[in-house]
């Protein structure tokens, strides 16, 4: 373990809350357009907000058992991945919490942080668990049907964070990194392997080993190295009727 307590020039730029509710399109034909139920609509929140083990209050999720929980409490996603996404899908309007996040943070990527590292950001204590792993309500918040696809294969993901202590935060906190266990499993690596190096059941078996990573991850990686099956994404990433891309 590497013990740090080192502002790295990272902060949250914007913090978004937000409850479920059902969107309803009126024209049901296409599945895109079918009705559907999800908190990926969240309102930047100007104040502190508290951010206990499992959520930031006022934040919910639709589908609990795919979001939300103690190893995915906050929703991150890097504002230098914005430009990106307006010029590739013709979206001039994308604001900070435009993919479904709770924390818009400046000054990180994938590439520079790792699955374990404990940040310091306001009152509380933060821990890297995983990569995001986009799903088709993304796609469906943008009208663009592979974009959960596109998103996975540039590994432009964002991560989650788990609670390590409880506390306030707010819009402007740095993020301060206190502890580095992993520095060779970046969040960039472990998108690697979960969705590139699929074949490479060795790469699974050493991922799955490091006990900082969800347990979902983990219990995915172990079948994987064991079957040589990869995980079947087509639900994840088309979700309920099949989405034509």
């Amino acid at each position: 373990m590497i013990v740090l307590k080192s502002d790295i020039s990272a902060a949250v730029r914007s913090l978004q809350v937000g409850l479920p509710r059902t969107i309803r399109s009126g024209q049901e034909t296409d599945p895109i357009d079918q009705v559907w139920t999800t908190g990926f609509f969240k309102a930047p929140m100007s104040g502190l907000v508290w951010l206990g083990r499992t959520n930031l209050d006022g934040d919910g999720q639709a589908d609990l058992e795919n979001h939300g929980g103690p190893e995915k409490a906050v929703n991150v996603y890097p504002a230098e991945h914005y430009p990106y996404w307006a010029q590739s899908i013709g979206l001039t309007n994308l604001q900070p919490g435009s993919f479904g996040e709770n924390f818009t943070v400046e000054g990180l990527l994938e590439s520079d942080v790792c699955i374990g590292d404990i940040f310091e950001i306001g009152e509380s204590l933060v821990q890297i668990s995983q990569p995001r792993q986009p799903c088709w309500k993304l796609a469906r918040r943008w009208r663009i049907k592979d974009l959960a696809l596109r998103v996975q294969e540039t590994g432009r993901t964002g991560w989650y964070f788990r609670v390590r202590r409880e506390g306030h935060v707010g819009t402007g906190n740095r993020l301060v990194l206190v502890e580095r266990h992993h520095p060779n499993w970046t969040v960039s690596a472990a998108n690697d392997v979960m969705h590139h190096r699929t074949d490479d059941a060795q790469a699974a078996r050493d991922l799955a080993d490091c006990i900082y990573l969800s347990s979902r991850w983990r219990t995915k990686l172990k079948r994987r190295a064991l079957s040589g099956i990869p995980e079947n994404t087509a639900s994840r990433l088309e979700g309920p009727g099949k989405v034509e891309v």
